[in-house]
């Protein structure tokens, strides 16, 4: 098991660094290239195991792809009715995402699958969508705990050769665009219209990628509705090139905003709109960012970012701007660790089931770094320390890359050495970013 010894920072952090292929848009261009018609190539591809899981997945089912040149992938899809019945399980790794979204997918399908995933992916919580995948007539069902939580494996039975899945109306409890994706791919089967409600937008990769290739979806507000109606059911080859994670690119930010005189450049930058919510909270908290839209990938905005060394202040963050920014919220508390009074953060109760209970364990690394934190059911309240070194620390990321990452930031920040347990899993969503700190000046050790 792999740690990170991060030695606190003496000189400022500066340059323009690129940083990994979205994953939220990489997991899409994967699975709709596999059950495209034709070939597909799909540029900037960073290679984080997440990803590499939906690629491994949609081959499982009788699509190729191979690696082509040192940052891209050629897929051969399979037609959306020509996918076929893998030899075994299939493994998501630790990928969420891969889990949810391709259950959209095999609920249609003529042949039974189990999903199956490592320990941390094991816990999470899947009724969210056996539910409205149910209201449609689909059979899935996953191993029951004490709270009728249904959690992976994922057994899906086959759709009998008779039966299409029916139309929807479903409003979602949640916004998640997990959810939202999975009922929209189950819908590219479905005999009749989809239509989805969420209480607030999520994030729209899928909406997005989908009317790029031709498929008759429509959204206003947070109602979108998807209606085969005179679609020839075929999808086009993707030509795509991945814009970089914005969710990545925040750690690389939040570090230029707390090192002393630092200048920090993220380049070819997914901006979309449903996920900038992490670049309006820090400028709620202060944060100097210069933001400039550059062009556009398969509809979605690309550009540029640069965060400067800034005196931040507290501030309150929750609602829609907060689910914009789910994944961005453990950066977000180590940002408000150095400003000035009070942040807090609510609405955030999702992170309880992600790949662990992330704010139990933010609240539990600020902690060990001498900040003062209180847990609440939904969110944080911390209270910042702006003067003077965080305390160096040992802590526990528990095999959670968001966690690991945010405490490798905070530790720059240090009086002493800082070890950093369990951080294989950065390699999920950032496999370069040890180099990448480095590559800005930071001073980092990987041990053993």
């Amino acid at each position: 098991m792999t740690a990170l010894v991060v030695h606190p920072q003496t000189q400022p952090l500066l340059g323009g660094v690129p940083v990994p292929s979205d994953k939220s848009i990489g997991h899409r261009a994967f699975l709709l290239a596999g059950i495209a018609n034709g070939t597909s190539r799909i540029t900037g591809f960073s290679f984080g195991a997440d990803n590499v899981s939906t690629l491994d997945a949609m081959a499982a089912l009788g699509s190729h792809w191979e690696r082509d040149g040192k940052d891209a992938v050629v897929v051969k899809g399979t037609g959306l009715f020509g996918l076929i019945e893998p030899k075994g399980p299939i493994d998501c790794g630790n990928s969420g995402t891969t889990m949810r979204l391709l259950a959209g997918i095999l609920v249609a399908q003529p042949f039974a699958t189990t999903l199956i995933g490592d320990a941390s992916l094991t816990r999470r919580p899947m009724k969210r969508i056996f539910t409205p995948l149910r209201e449609r007539g689909a059979r899935l069902h996953g191993s029951s705990n004490d709270s009728g939580e249904d959690r992976p494996p994922v057994h899906i039975e086959a759709l009998p050769e008779a039966e299409r899945l029916r139309p929807l109306q479903y409003a979602s409890p949640i916004a998640s665009a997990q959810i939202k994706s999975a009922v929209l791919l189950s819908g590219l089967y479905a005999h009749g219209a989809t239509q989805i409600f969420e209480p607030s937008i999520s994030r729209d990769h899928s909406e997005r990628m989908l009317r790029a290739l031709g498929v008759p979806l429509e959204a206003v507000g947070s109602l979108v509705t998807l209606d085969p109606a005179g679609w020839n059911g075929m999808l086009p080859g993707l030509e795509l090139a991945l814009p970089g994670d914005l969710s990545a690119a925040a750690f690389l930010l939040a570090a230029g905003l707390l090192v002393p005189d630092s200048q920090v450049t993220v380049r070819h930058v997914g901006l979309n709109p449903t996920r900038t919510g992490f670049l309006e909270v820090v400028r709620d908290l202060g944060g100097l960012l210069a933001v400039e839209q550059e062009g556009d990938e398969a509809g979605e905005p690309v550009g540029r970012i640069t965060a400067a060394f800034s005196q931040l202040r507290g501030t309150k963050a929750g609602g829609e701007t907060v689910v914009r920014a789910i994944d961005e919220v453990p950066i977000l508390a180590g940002l408000a660790a150095r400003a000035s009074g009070t942040t807090t953060i609510r609405d955030a109760q999702e992170l309880r089931v992600k790949e662990s209970d992330r704010l139990a364990e933010m609240a539990a690394v600020l902690r060990a770094f001498g900040v003062a934190v209180e847990e609440l059911p939904d969110g944080l309240v911390v209270e910042g320390q702006p003067e003077g070194p965080l305390k160096g620390a040992h802590v526990d990321a528990h095999g959670d890359h968001r966690i690991a990452m945010t405490a490798a930031v905070l530790a720059l920040l240090g009086d002493a050495p800082t070890r950093i347990e369990d951080v294989d899993a950065i390699g999920t969503s950032f496999p370069r970013f040890v180099g990448t700190l480095r590559a800005l000046g930071a001073n980092v050790d990987v041990v053993s």
